[in-house]
């Protein structure tokens, strides 16, 4: 009986910790995306601040690839560019962000 406890508590803490680690990574600081009217450099941990359901941009998961691996990939996929523009423009509009060209690519 002491040793079923002992393994109990071992595997729980095992799987505690592994739940930390992986709720702890939240992907890199800062995004850079190549654009043709100019590079777009996305500050993910500033979203990730303001945006706290990850799913509203990755909305397949957060393992599936890149953007990219789908959008422009796929063709039942909406391109890149569309979806991109779609998410990011109605959500600045709604939450007063910036949707000028300029102000998010930079050449």
């Amino acid at each position: 009986m002491k040793k079923m406890l002992t393994l109990f508590v071992a595997v729980t803490f095992v799987s505690l910790t592994a739940m930390v680690a992986i709720a702890e990574n939240k992907g890199p600081a800062e995004v850079k995306m190549k654009a043709s009217m100019g590079d777009v450099t996305f500050d993910h941990a500033a979203h990730q601040e303001r945006v706290t359901d990850c799913a509203t941009c990755h909305h397949t998961g957060m393992d599936s690839g890149t953007c990219k691996s789908c959008h422009d990939a796929k063709p039942e996929a909406p391109k890149a560019k569309k979806a991109f523009h779609k998410l990011c423009k109605s959500c600045h509009k709604k939450e007063s962000g910036p949707t000028k060209c300029k102000a998010c690519h930079v050449k």
